[in-house]
């Protein structure tokens, strides 16, 4: 269960709220002013927080987000004002805000910002390198290298290896390869993918050791995920 912290003034506004987040499923707890709510939020435990603009005294709302921010806390802070102009939506995100929702809001809203709020703070994060043993591809360079050594590959040859190394260990028909990394829906008969593996095997094998890529007969390919 997420918990979420409502940093809310107004008794009648954090009410009806806290009602709608507790509806929703969510944990609740409520501060009235950015001095507690701060406090609270840099206890740490939350979530997520439903942080009030203009919160009297000090710190306001944008002063508890930066102190919040400056800390290193990373929750998602979700801005509720009745400034509704361009100039202060951007302010309160430039100032660490993930999203900004304006006054007056119906609760359905308000619950599906949080949600995706929350989805987006629970995706991990993307995987930009692959690794076999010592073969190693960077995704976002599309470098290969095999212990440290850099291997030049052809667009296809790469694409055929990084759907390999995608599924290491795992045995990937010719079918599979045909739909994937040749884009065809059946399986043709020509000898295409033995050329590329054949020539594949040639790049980034290392002599002396055993070939990275075996044939399984009758199945397809694996790549294995150690050498």
């Amino acid at each position: 269960m997420s918990r979420i912290l409502v940093v809310e003034d107004d008794a009648q506004t954090a009410a009806e709220i806290v009602d709608a987040l507790l509806d929703h499923g969510f944990s609740v707890e409520h501060a009235e002013d950015g001095r507690q709510g701060l406090v609270k939020a840099v206890a740490g435990g939350f979530d997520a927080v439903v942080l009030d603009r203009m919160l009297p005294g000090t710190p306001d709302g944008l002063g508890v987000l930066a102190t919040l921010r400056a800390t290193g806390a990373q929750m998602p802070v979700l801005i509720l004002s009745a400034l509704s102009a361009l100039d202060e939506r951007v302010r309160g995100l430039r100032a660490g805000g993930d999203d900004y929702l304006t006054k007056p809001f119906e609760a359905i809203e308000l619950t599906a910002r949080l949600d995706a709020l929350l989805r987006r703070r629970h995706v991990p994060a993307q995987e930009t390198t692959l690794r076999a043993g010592s073969l190693e591809i960077d995704l976002l360079t599309r470098a290969v290298r095999r212990d440290g050594e850099t291997i030049s590959l052809l667009p296809r040859e790469y694409n055929l290896l990084a759907f390999l190394m995608h599924h290491a260990g795992q045995v990937v028909t010719r079918t599979m390869l045909f739909e994937e990394v040749w884009g065809y829906r059946s399986e043709e008969r020509t000898n295409v993918i033995d050329v590329h593996i054949s020539k594949l095997r040639q790049k980034i094998d290392v002599e002396g050791r055993p070939s990275l890529i075996q044939t399984m007969r009758g199945s397809g390919y694996i790549l294995h995920a150690t050498d």
